[in-house]
């Protein structure tokens, strides 16, 4: 379910450029620590963090670009200062209007001389989204609409930069940039029946991607996914506000229901001819990832069946549409889908990541699917693989080696030796962003309470070349406020499993003195290698920042990694299978119960929050385990698997029909009748992943068992819950709930 804790952390960690108030104490109150406050975490920049805005690595190695004050400049990446504008933010702007273009984002074509922005950007669900394109020649200076249809989705350059592929209402369209003549791949689209080049509802949440065509190396082909959601069910979601609500009803699976039949298909852009790939015979399956493979006319399809624990990679000729299987790859619970599979320059071999050792590690097979070698073994798991070096025959990766807690890039050689890491000192989380030759790297690092600090560095070497930003005015800011310090710490439940945890307490903490402690929780399994932890070594964000209030208050603040969570191999995250709710219930009442042994902590005041999983875990903590939480807030959760949809849904219970013990035995739904403490239930009306239904169904079955609770909705919000004021209200409610039931 992607509907998770990280899709709140992206909000949390807001980019931008650090907008700090000038603070010039006097000396009388140079001393005085400034109290947190939610104004200053929800509304206003105080604590904004700075990023390095639309960079991208151009062809020369020697330079990056990024968007500055409008304008689009080139910067030496040796010495990180720029060399050209080379397009001014005057030169965006359009004949007759009065400023130029806001642009969201751009991308070049292959030799630099045109360039695609993007402006006017509206999202649609998690993933997707519509905008205006504009195609900027260089040489001409002339700024073009790339088309005048309506807005455009995904647009991208051919690999030879002659033309741009796009979606448009379903269809898939190509534009010839020399005559800016606009082609139809496609014509058969229908909203809430037929989709070509984008992804449905559920592959967009579920597989991680919106975008649905795929240019050729050789610029020659388009392949393209089409979604046939005919036989999906709608959902209706009211959308209030005007005389009467409208409805916006779009396809969505719940667990057990159909999918969408999909298929995919190879058009060539000479001919005008479309050839559809065979996928085999059984409709009720999954494409989770179509690619191009190094070798001319030759597609990379990958076959899921429907309980997922089955994935083939199939071979195609994209000009006669036959395929051939030539890899399986197999898991008893589910096998895991993400973006590691690597087709190697030369078209002879191919590196792919598996965790059929246990461990999520790297793979080096031939084109026929043979295996070669495993290049990484140990109790330890790849997260990302970040690039590749023919020359050296390294490849770049980022995994848990040193901690679960933690990130970090290392690099080892196609013949399995010389395994290194690149950046020795430090520990915390590195995100990693490296140049297509691997000569440099854009490593974003973070740790525990400490914001992000962005560099450009060696690739081989992790030597620095120029720190991007440091964030040094967040610390600064951050410096005149009394923080507790974030403390890990494990421990062993009755059962003999090791948990990992942090804790903030109080800056004044004194052990003498009892406390009450709010836990936080998430819980869930991720998508792939994404994490679903919260218990990470990087900066927390808007949501650390809030904890901290909290203990500001004289709370300490705990998060407790259940079962069933990334980063410590495949025995851990998928013990939870086939029975959501239980292990990771058993884990967070042991937390609880650990943590009222300790001698500063009050065990008759300890309450839960957490959002969407986490929300799920709150609510069954308040009823499977009333005994133990004082209070709860559980914010947009899922109450009854049964309403939640099938990829992500039945990956981790399968389908309702085949285990409907695993539905309804930690289905908060079932437990109402043993809520004692005091609960708070938040939901968004809006909310496209995670249905105001859940909360509904909660409520009316605490109403028929005669509990007590409160609720709080949120109009039109979708599931992050945000915008305008949103935030603030919502953290200022939560705030209050706590202090006055905790």
């Amino acid at each position: 379910m992607r509907f998770r804790f990280l899709a709140l952390a992206a909000l949390l960690a807001a980019n931008g450029p650090a907008l700090v108030p000038s603070l010039t104490p006097t000396l009388a109150h140079a001393q005085q620590k400034l109290p947190l406050t939610l104004e200053d975490i929800w509304a206003k920049p105080t604590f904004r963090a700075a990023a390095v805005p639309g960079f991208n690595w151009m062809n020369d190695g020697r330079y990056y670009s990024a968007l500055d004050a409008g304008s689009l400049v080139q910067y030496e990446v040796t010495t990180g200062k720029p060399v050209q504008t080379l397009v001014t933010a005057a030169e965006l702007q359009l004949p007759g209007a009065d400023k130029p273009l806001a642009v969201d984002g751009y991308s070049f074509n292959a030799n630099e001389q045109k360039i695609l922005f993007t402006t006017a950007t509206e999202p649609i669900y998690r993933r997707s989204a519509r905008a205006s394109y504009y195609v900027f020649d260089r040489g001409t200076k002339k700024l073009t609409p790339l088309s005048t249809g309506g807005k455009q989705g995904y647009a991208t350059y051919s690999p030879d930069g002659l033309r741009v592929a796009f979606t448009r209402d379903n269809n898939v369209y190509v534009t010839d940039l020399a005559t800016m003549q606009e082609t139809a791949v496609t014509n058969n689209g229908v909203k809430n029946n037929l989709i070509n080049g984008s992804a449905d509802w559920v592959y967009e949440e579920e597989f991680g991607f919106a975008q649905g065509f795929f240019w050729s190396p050789d610029s020659k082909q388009i392949a393209y996914y089409t979604f046939d959601e005919s036989q999906v069910p709608e959902y209706d979601m009211q959308e209030w506000g005007g005389l009467y609500p409208k409805e916006n009803r779009f396809k969505y699976p719940k667990a057990g229901e159909k999918n969408s039949v999909v298929s995919v298909s190879s058009y060539d852009v000479a001919s005008a001819r479309t050839t559809k790939m065979d996928v085999g015979p059984v409709a009720d399956q999954y494409i989770p990832r179509v690619q191009w493979t190094q070798v001319p006319n030759t597609l990379s399809i990958q076959r899921l069946n429907r309980l997922q624990n089955k994935l083939e990679i199939l071979h195609g000729d994209a000009a006669t549409g036959k395929t051939k299987v030539v890899l399986t790859d197999t898991n008893p619970a589910y096998v895991e889908i993400n973006d590691d599979l690597n087709y190697l320059a030369g078209g002879k071999q191919f590196l792919f990541t598996s965790e059929k050792d246990g461990y999520q590690h790297l793979y080096l097979h031939d084109m026929d699917g043979k295996q070669v070698r495993q290049l990484t073994k140990g109790n330890w798991e790849i997260s990302a693989i970040n690039g590749f070096d023919p020359k050296s025959g390294f490849v770049y990766f980022t995994s848990t080696e040193g901690s679960a807690l933690q990130r970090h890039l290392y690099r080892i050689g196609l013949n399995g030796k010389g395994k290194q890491r690149i950046i020795e000192a430090g520990n915390g989380i590195d995100v990693v962003n490296m140049s297509p030759d691997t000569k440099y790297f854009l490593n974003t690092h973070s740790s525990a309470g400490v914001p992000a600090v962005v560099s450009l560095r060696e690739g081989s070497s992790g030597k620095l070349v120029k720190t991007l930003e440091d964030n040094a005015k967040l610390k600064q800011t951050l410096a005149q406020y009394d923080l507790g310090k974030l403390e890990f710490f494990s421990f062993k439940t009755s059962e003999g499993v090791d948990l990992n945890a942090y804790m903030i307490k109080p800056s004044n903490f004194d052990p003498a003195k009892k406390y009450p402690v709010l836990m936080h929780v998430y819980g869930g399994p991720s998508f792939g290698t994404s994490s679903s932890q919260t218990v990470l070594d990087n900066y927390g964000g808007a949501n650390y920042l809030w904890h901290q209030m909290l203990a500001e208050k004289g709370y300490i603040v705990v998060s407790v990694e259940n079962r069933g969570t990334s980063g410590r191999g495949s025995a851990f995250r998928k013990a939870t299978y086939a029975n959501l709710g239980k292990l990771e219930t058993i884990d967070q009442a042991e937390g609880a119960k650990y943590l009222g042994a300790l001698p500063y902590v009050d065990k008759s005041r300890i309450g839960i929050w957490g959002w969407s999983y986490g929300g799920y875990m709150t609510s069954l903590a308040m009823t499977k385990n009333a005994d133990l939480f004082k209070m709860g807030i559980a914010v947009a959760p899922v109450t009854n698997w049964r309403y939640y949809d099938t990829v992500y849904t039945e990956r981790y219970l399968k389908t309702p029909q085949e285990n409907p013990g695993g539905y309804d035995d930690n289905s908060p739904v079932q437990f109402a009748q043993n809520m004692k403490g005091k609960f708070l239930l938040v939901h968004g009306t809006g909310d496209d992943n995670v249905h105001f239904q859940n909360s509904i169904a909660f409520v009316d079955a605490m109403i028929k068992a005669n509990k007590d609770y409160q609720t709080l909705y949120y109009p039109n919000r979708n599931h992050g819950i945000a915008g305008g004021n949103t935030r603030l209200h919502l953290y200022r409610q939560m705030t209050n709930f706590v202090t006055q039931n905790l």
